[in-house]
């Protein structure tokens, strides 16, 4: 077992003894000092292979091995020696050092002095592999739990741990970092028992470069705690704050039950059960409301649904306080064989901006509907807020037109700055052929920095609202088709027998835009085919729009696959009939010659004549079928 990995939280290679401190600075005026916060001086984070000796392997993950070594230090005043974790990498290549160690770099200056994050030392190289030293920690939560009965954590234990870790996770986050490989035997323990997240940062690090197994440059993490968006960044994602709020509640569920997310699982089957069918990990019974509330909403499929880890420490923090003691967490029973169905309740999504008084705000716009709806606030300015501390609290609105400001809750409304609000779907006047033109406005700041989900980005999209406009919206059910201009789609598109691209229907829209396109009209093998799309590639149609009896048919028929065979049927059977009528209309002028010759033939006669005409009209038909069509005539004879 893994017992701990490459973290990016920050020590600097000096010892731990070194401490920064303050000194008065003398200006010109002998009256007036300034205060000085001075620190060791920053060196760099590369150490001499030479004073790295490792020992012994005592874990392998997929991105690396883990080893015990020795790290001596050596200056003028001290001769040290630290016992530390190398994380050693797989290999890569040496043009593809220089980023690497510019991304170390980065990560390493952001994260000096963190409490919940493991010790770095610094990184090296050994037999050509990059290695990364750390504080060694004498266990994880991961080997705790394979101590004891059932590899269960008591719940005072989970709910103390996590707060730790849901600490640390929020300290790199407000440092722009992504943790992405959050699992308990990357959580590791200090001489305190508190936990300390470790092994942060690599798949970020590794992300884009060149290694031994194709799987990796693609993976984002260890597939068991994957979100949905980790498995194709650039095309099911991007990569966000929110991805590492999946990964942290699916460690938090195997503390609380001992049993790991999609246990026996390969990572193909992962990914059909996680990205494709939107399956949640099992919960169990009994966890306190608060902390099954939030980790609930932690598996959500669209990020943007999903608690920040503010709200997650703060659940936390709030169930640490409560008695616990009268439930029987160790026994079985608390197991739940299936997943919950009921949702969250709370739409986290709405409590992500804080409103301010003086903002612009609107009524909330619906995701997933199509049509415009009625809304109470199209335009308003906020002039009080209510001051309970309440998340949902209500506020006073401005609407032009009206002599009294509107009191209504703070979830039903966003803001619009610069015209924009989140959700907008936007166009990027930078053209660029890597990514999509059109894609989702996720946030707008004050000053006017904007966050957009691109396909062909594993990140969000960072600029100035001055950099966007206004784009076409779609929504789940609408018709589209490729532009005529787009001969080389950016996803495989469906045809038509005639080689022309078939019309489809939007059944999914993910976070950056990414239009996900079933097509009713074709069926194979008992599925409805789909494909993605680009949404700056296709356009909207519908009924209406289409020209002529013929487009309007072809729209029909891909309205569902069994159009088609509809009007084949409805087309065959009125041939029949129209058919039967000719028959009879041949059939009538025999039976009058008939008639003519014999005015006195009986009863029976007539009977035998009109048998005879229905015979000449239907004796091709099968009885079942002549029956169903010819009601109220004579049956058909067998024989």
């Amino acid at each position: 077992m893994e017992k701990t990995a490459a973290g990016m939280a920050g020590s600097q290679s000096q010892p731990a003894d070194t401490e920064s401190f303050e000194y008065m600075l003398l200006d010109k005026d002998p009256d007036h000092y300034r205060t000085v916060f001075s620190g060791p001086s920053q060196i760099s984070p590369w150490i001499d292979p030479s004073v790295l000796n490792l020992k012994h392997r005592i874990g392998r993950g997929p991105f690396g091995d883990v080893w015990i070594a020795t790290h001596h230090q050596r200056t003028e005043d001290y001769d040290r020696y630290h016992e530390v974790a190398v994380k050693m990498l797989h290999p890569v290549k040496d043009d593809q050092l220089q980023v690497f160690s510019a991304r170390f770099d980065e990560i390493f200056g952001k994260c000096q002095g963190l409490g919940n994050v493991c010790l770095l030392h610094g990184v090296s190289t050994q037999n050509g592999r990059i290695c990364i030293a750390m504080k060694f920690y004498e266990g994880s939560i991961g080997d705790k739990m394979a101590r004891l009965k059932g590899g269960r954590l008591p719940l005072s234990d989970v709910l103390r741990y996590g707060a730790d870790l849901a600490r640390g996770v929020l300290d790199l986050q407000s440092r722009g970092i992504f943790v992405l490989n959050l699992k308990p035997c990357n959580f590791l323990l200090d001489e305190h028992d508190n936990a300390v997240l470790g092994d942060f940062g690599i798949p970020s690090l590794l992300f884009g470069l060149s290694l031994p197994n194709p799987d990796l440059i693609q993976r984002l993490g260890t597939p068991n705690y994957m979100a949905p968006e980790q498995w194709q960044p650039n095309i099911r994602g991007p990569i966000s704050y929110e991805t590492d709020s999946w990964g942290f509640a699916c460690s938090i569920l195997e503390m609380f039950s001992g049993i790991q997310p999609w246990r026996g699982k390969s990572p193909d089957e992962i990914y059909q059960l996680v990205v494709l069918k939107k399956e949640k990990p099992i919960f169990p019974y009994n966890m306190p409301p608060e902390i099954e509330n939030v980790l609930s909403g932690c598996f959500e499929y669209d990020f943007r649904d999903r608690p920040l880890m503010t709200d997650i420490l703060h659940a936390f923090e709030s169930a640490k306080d409560v008695d616990y003691n009268n439930i029987d967490w160790d026994s079985p029973e608390t197991l739940r064989a299936e997943r919950p169905t009921q949702p969250s309740g709370i739409h986290w999504l709405h409590f992500k901006d804080k409103l301010q008084i003086g903002d612009k705000v609107r009524s909330r716009k619906l995701r997933t509907s199509c049509t415009p709806e009625t809304m109470q606030i199209p335009d308003g300015t906020i002039v009080g807020l209510e001051e309970d501390g309440e998340r949902d609290g209500y506020v006073l609105v401005r609407v032009h037109g009206l002599h009294d400001p509107l009191k209504v809750r703070s979830s039903t409304l966003e803001r619009v700055t610069y015209g924009f609000a989140a959700g907008d779907w936007v166009r990027l006047r930078e053209e660029d052929k890597k990514r999509s033109q059109v894609g989702i406005l996720h946030s707008i700041d004050r000053n006017g920095t904007v966050q957009v989900g691109v396909i062909g980005m594993d990140t969000l999209w960072k600029g100035e609202y001055s950099d966007l406009q206004m784009a076409e919206a779609y929504c789940v059910g609408q018709f589209v088709r490729l532009r005529a201009n787009i001969s080389s789609p950016r996803f495989e598109w469906q045809q038509k027998r005639g080689g022309g691209f078939a019309t489809g229907r939007i059944s999914q829209i993910l976070s950056n835009g990414c239009l996900v396109v079933k097509f009713p009209g074709k069926f194979s093998l008992g599925e409805v085919c789909s494909c993605l799309a680009d949404p700056s590639e296709v356009e909207a149609v519908s009924f209406d729009k289409c020209e002529g009896v013929v487009k309007k048919y072809e729209h029909l028929e891909d309205f569902h696959w069994a159009v088609r065979p509809l009007f084949i049927a409805v087309g065959f059977f009125t041939a029949m009939k129209l058919g039967v009528f000719v028959g009879k209309g041949i059939a009538r002028p025999r039976s009058r010659k008939v008639a003519s010759v014999s005015d006195q033939a009986g009863d029976s006669q007539k009977v035998q004549q009109q048998e005879v005409q229905n015979s000449a009209g239907v004796a091709w038909l099968p009885p079942p079928v002549a029956n169903m069509l010819f009601r109220g005539d004579s049956p058909v004879s067998s024989g």
